[in-house]
């Protein structure tokens, strides 16, 4: 397995499995960050990307980071992994700590000493996974709207 920085070559893998790990959202609206990225990356919402892929060149899941003015439990800005999905026939081989370890680099390279991320309340696989990576839970919220 590899861990590299995203290329545009891995566009429609990166798109299908942004899809696939946000259904309800628009799949033009994944796919224009998706390609905003890929054409500008000094000016994208997005700081870093990276994919794992197997020895045959299979890409196997993703990881992005965004640089955040605010994350609950941290100090300045702070990178945060607004995504981190790997393919389910892929789960518990290791490809999540790669990536998050790519992720970890890439913010130690930049001069950050720290790295946020969340998951839904209700997905334990998550928190475990973030536990297993070494993340300390630091706050629960939840979150209200109203209608106007």
């Amino acid at each position: 397995m590899n861990v590299r920085p995203v290329n545009g070559e891995d566009r429609d893998a990166w798109l299908r499995m942004r899809a696939a790990l946000w259904p309800e959202e628009s799949g033009e609206e994944l796919a224009d960050e998706i390609d905003h990225f890929l054409k500008h990356p000094t000016s994208s919402t997005l700081s870093a990307v990276f994919v794992s892929e197997h020895a045959e060149g299979q890409v196997t899941g993703f990881i992005e980071l965004f640089l955040r003015n605010y994350a609950e439990g941290c100090v300045g800005v702070t990178p945060y992994i607004e995504a981190w999905f790997v393919e389910p026939a892929w789960r518990g081989r290791g490809v999540g700590k790669a990536l998050m370890e790519a992720a970890e680099s890439w913010s130690a390279n930049h001069g950050f000493r720290e790295l946020a991320s969340d998951t839904e309340l209700e997905n334990e696989a998550s928190q475990q996974a973030h536990r297993a990576c070494g993340f300390d839970e630091v706050e629960r919220i939840v979150i209200f709207r109203k209608a106007l």
